[in-house]
Order: structure tokens, then C-alpha cells, then sequence
């Protein structure tokens, strides 16, 4: 008699090839940032793309609620100017940054999208002093193109309520 075969929460993370691909996004994405290169990252974005921060860890209207960062393509584009032109305080002394992402689950798939939910540690060193970071990450990957681009990322920080530390660089 064959053995029995038992899929893993994970199977369709790795089975689906377009969840696949937007798994590697994802972790391009944190290499990326860890490298500090956000010209390459910007090219990671879909036209119209939002990547926000928000303060609340519930709700989901981003439009009409503080958040601590809500960048369109325009602001996103902005603040890797800021970042990389050398003339920020903050960017003088960048904090060297590694991300680990794990824990991913597919909250959504059609033939189009895929939005995946992850768990994700940022540990930082910056002027002899390390920080760990924790927060829920939500990325929405647009499927239908030559590559996958990121429509959305949402970084709910467990701590976003709490006073936060202007940081230097991107989450």
C-alpha cells in the first residue's frame, strides 16, 4: 500500500508557481533593503503601488487614518531621494539592517494577485547600539505581467502605538 500523502500549511506556498514567484519577490525585496539599494527596490513596485505603515494595528481605510508612513509612487520616490542623497542626519549614520521574513500565508489568489501575510523580524545596529524590530507584514503581488511588482505592503509594527524611534531607513 503507497504511503499516504499530507500536505503542510506551506504545500501551496511552494506548489503554486505564481505564489512562488512572488515568495522570491518578497525576500528580493528584504535583500534589497538590507543592501540599501532603493533604486533597485523602487523597480520592485507596481505603477500606483502603496507602501504604508500605519499607526493603528487594526483597519484597513489608510486614506482617512494617521499612519506613520502612506507613500504613493510620487512619496515613495521622495523618500529614496532623502535616503539616498546623503544630506539626511539619519542617513549619515543608515543603520546596518538584516530582515528575516517567515510564517507566510496566503490570505488571497486569483489569476492576477496573490496577497501573502508574513511574520517579520528586522534586527539594526547603528552607533553601537542593536534594535530588534517585529511586525506583520502584508504584501499584495501583482501576477499578470512579465514579473511580479508589489501593489501593496503593509508593515503593521507591534509596537505602533507605542512612541517610535524615527528610523532610517525602510521597513
Amino acid at each position: 500500500m503507497p504511503a499516504e500523502t499530507t500536505l503542510t500549511p506551506w504545500a501551496p506556498l511552494l506548489s503554486d508557481a505564481g505564489t512562488a514567484a512572488a515568495l522570491e519577490l518578497i525576500w528580493r525585496e528584504a535583500d534589497l533593503l538590507d543592501r540599501k539599494d532603493y533604486e533597485e527596490w523602487d523597480r520592485l513596485w507596481a505603477p500606483g503601488g502603496h507602501y504604508v505603515i500605519p499607526i493603528s494595528p487594526d483597519g484597513g481605510d489608510f486614506t482617512s487614518t494617521l499612519n506613520m508612513v502612506y507613500d504613493d509612487d510620487r512619496m515613495r520616490r521622495m523618500r529614496i531621494e532623502r535616503l539616498t542623497s546623503g544630506n539626511s542626519i539619519s542617513v549619515a549614520a543608515a543603520a546596518r539592517t538584516v530582515r528575516t521574513l517567515s510564517r507566510f500565508v496566503i490570505r488571497h489568489r486569483d489569476s492576477a494577485t496573490v496577497q501573502l501575510a508574513s511574520a517579520q523580524v528586522l534586527v539594526g545596529h547603528r552607533r553601537e547600539e542593536t534594535f530588534v524590530l517585529g511586525a506583520d507584514v502584508t504584501h499584495r503581488i501583482r501576477l499578470d505581467g512579465d514579473e511580479p511588482l508589489i501593489e501593496e505592503k503593509i508593515v503593521r509594527l507591534i509596537n505602533s502605538e507605542d512612541a517610535v524611534n524615527a528610523s532610517g531607513f525602510l521597513l
